[in-house]
């Protein structure tokens, strides 16, 4: 009966209203599914954070909902980086930590009671669904309405995004990316408009893209370069002049208000071409000026002479102020972008990031799919009826398009675009074809004599072929929705700090790293400083409450480069590292027990390519951890100080009498499938302290120095 009363009330809408209802009921549906398909990892475990940095997120959220913003802007963290320390409200972008805050205290104000973990989980999938209305809104602006529902569905399930917007991913991105297509969203509404009110809006969101990740450098440079490309195609108008000059003064006044950016936006390279494009912009004003109050001539000689002039002007300025070291140079990352093997050979603690590292082609096409092949076609029609805001998805595409393949964490970036570009597409061709079925249905409905041949009209089985490409894309979609709901589940839902394995079609959990954390919280003395690798930082803090001596910030390479000098050393040279650091415990990951590829001995080349790389740390050579035929090996062929080094010791000690696999001998690492080539050793200066139940923590205490007497 329900359904019957709803079926007469929408037929009694006009066929607007059908229209409009439909479109909010597809677009709610939308939302929703971005929600719910990013909540994988809560239906598998609990609700807990994921990776590394979220922890750190979730750390300061707590302080600054429990403590307030003023403590929280002033706090000293006095147990990171030892013997350091790290200002927090200097050293961050606070945009996520504020919106959980906010929320957290909107909820208790209306007696919602919830913790603020629960905020930090849910979050990121919360703004996905705002996500997918903002896309729908962007690729409306640049066409229309359906177009903005297809994009709205891509986005939705896209693996590129929800890789970073999953349950417990509670990361910068996840806020980021609405933030970043809400203010494209505006700066086109202010471009097409020419109003201070939409080019205000847009810097407003500007500043909320800042506050909340890096990222926003790509912004201020896609900006610029949109005003740019308009002047060379003679696009330039009064419109474009009101939206930048507002987005440009109010954002940079804005965006300096965050501490941790304070006067980059006047002082960093990064930064410079948005200046310029707003001293053009003045320039192209003046001169447009100058044309209607001129004659031809008296313009032509005066715009020489100005040109030339603000040409020199600009060159002998930007040179003194390079000189003075008024303006900083670019920073590793920024080059690292222009040139993919700028890090790898000049900055090893950015290229040992695995999420610093260029793509590859087949996550592409793992990340989007069939999305890979409608993407040019998007691109064709974007270029087939060109105007300043499609100019502008362009640009934004072939940049993204760029930086994705050079640094594999920026498919975030270009996720969006993916899905605007291919949304266009699919609505684009299926006018096409629909609109061919439609013309056929309704000839045959009103008896029109029409001959079936082999040719009709233009086309060549016209009906035939438009109902197999409807049905052919419609199956391109059915299959997309399955190959993103297969990699969300598979790639994207399970947390690093609790691991699976499937072993005879039953899933087993290995716990060890909380495990190991909630060993070192309650059988460690509150004060008790721990080394491991940078990696694991932030979840020794938040979970251990620990104080450790490097984590996830990497701001200081030199602290890094000391421990990883010791771990690449002796036991001996690493022990005076140790004591000049006052270490109490040190904490490796092992994996070869259990399989687990991603553990220290893995990352162990880039612990000596960060030792070595400082003065200190002279006495490393990548060269003398291979064998003489180049080989990393860490069986008896392995190279002598790699078979020495306190990483090999530390978790391999007691390793050679462990059977891992059947008919193979003790000490077989099952993820080098390797015989270990150290076996029978003892620990000089370090005594083992707690080991996971599946080895893959191990803690170790720092032997106190002989009493003498």
């Amino acid at each position: 009966m329900a359904i019957t009363y709803v079926k007469k009330s929408f037929i009694k809408l006009s066929h607007d209203k059908q229209d409009s209802l439909l479109k909010m009921s597809i677009l709610t549906i939308a939302a929703v599914l971005a929600f719910s398909s990013r909540l994988f990892s809560v239906l598998r475990f609990e609700a807990v954070i994921h990776e590394f940095d979220p922890y750190f997120n979730y750390r300061t959220t707590k302080y600054l909902a429990d403590e307030g913003f003023y403590k929280f802007h002033n706090w000293f963290d006095d147990r990171a980086w030892y013997p350091l320390g790290r200002i927090i409200g200097g050293t961050i972008y606070p945009g996520l930590m504020v919106t959980s805050a906010v929320l957290y205290h909107l909820l208790h104000f209306l007696h919602v009671t919830v913790e603020v973990r629960h905020i930090c989980v849910f979050l990121a999938p919360l703004f996905s669904s705002l996500t997918t209305l903002v896309t729908y809104a962007l690729t409306r602006e640049l066409q229309d309405a359906g177009r903005g529902l297809v994009a709205a569905a891509l986005v939705a399930v896209v693996p590129g995004y929800i890789s970073r917007s999953v349950a417990g991913s509670y990361d910068n991105e996840g806020i980021a990316i609405f933030c970043m297509l809400l203010t494209y969203l505006l700066w086109i509404r202010a471009v097409k408009t020419g109003t201070v009110f939409w080019s205000a809006l847009c810097a407003v969101a500007y500043f909320y893209m800042v506050s909340s990740w890096g990222g926003y450098v790509f912004l201020i440079n896609i900006i610029p370069l949109h005003v740019l490309t308009l002047m060379v195609m003679g696009r330039f108008s009064h419109r474009v002049y009101v939206a930048y000059s507002v987005v440009y003064c109010l954002g940079t006044i804005l965006s300096m208000q965050i501490s941790f950016v304070g006067f980059q936006p006047v002082q960093s390279s990064e930064h410079m071409a948005a200046l310029g494009v707003f001293g053009l912009c003045q320039l192209m004003a003046f001169v447009n000026y100058l044309r209607s109050r001129l004659s031809a001539d008296q313009f032509e000689t005066l715009l020489r002479s100005l040109l030339s002039l603000c040409a020199a002007l600009l060159v002998g300025v930007a040179a003194l102020l390079a000189a003075t070291d008024k303006i900083s140079p670019w920073t590793g990352r920024f080059y690292s972008l222009l040139d993919p093997s700028y890090a790898k050979n000049h900055i090893p603690i950015i290229a040992s990031v695995s999420e610093h590292q260029p793509t590859a082609w087949s996550s592409f096409y793992f990340d989007f799919q069939v999305l890979m092949f409608l993407f040019p076609v998007g691109l064709y029609f974007c270029f087939s009826k060109l105007d300043d805001a499609r100019v502008f998805i362009i640009l934004y595409a072939a940049s993204a398009l760029y930086f994705s393949g050079v640094m594999v964490r920026l498919m975030l970036v270009l996720a969006p675009v993916m899905c605007i570009v291919s949304g266009i597409a699919v609505s684009s061709l299926l006018a096409v074809y629909m609109r061919e079925i439609v013309t056929i249905d309704r000839q045959s409905a009103l008896g029109a004599d029409r001959k079936k041949s082999k040719f009709e009209g233009n086309y060549f089985y016209r009906s035939e072929v438009a109902n197999f490409f409807v049905c052919m894309m419609a199956g391109m979609l059915v299959f997309y929705g399955f190959h993103c709901t297969w990699v969300t589940s598979e790639a994207y839902s399970s947390p690093s700090i609790v691991l699976s394995a499937k072993y005879d079609g039953e899933r087993i959990i290995f716990d060890d790293f909380r495990e190991a954390y909630y060993w070192l919280r309650q059988n460690t003395p509150e004060d008790a400083k721990v080394m491991s690798w940078w990696d694991y930082g932030y979840q020794i803090t938040s979970m251990a409450n620990r104080t450790i001596i490097v984590d996830n910030n990497t701001w200081n390479n030199t602290h890094i480069s000391r421990v990883g000098q010791a771990m690449a050393s002796s036991e001996q040279h690493a022990y005076g590292i140790m004591r000049e650091l006052d270490v109490d415990y040190v904490l490796v990951i092992f994996g070869g027990f259990t399989g687990y590829s991603s553990d220290d001995i893995a990352k162990f080349l880039w612990m000596v390519r960060i030792g070595g790389s400082t003065d200190r740390g002279a006495h490393i050579h990548e060269k003398d951890y291979y064998t003489p035929s180049g080989e990393f090996r860490i069986d008896a062929q392995g190279s002598p100080t790699m078979l020495n080094s306190l990483m090999y010791k530390m978790c391999y000690y007691r390793f050679g009498q462990v059977y891992t696999e059947r008919s193979r001998p003790p000490g077989w690492d099952r993820v080098r499938n390797a015989e270990i080539g150290n076996k029978n050793f003892e620990l000089d200066v370090l005594e083992e302290a707690y080991t996971t139940e599946h080895w893959i923590v191990r803690i170790y205490k720092v032997k106190d120095l002989p009493n003498r007497g």
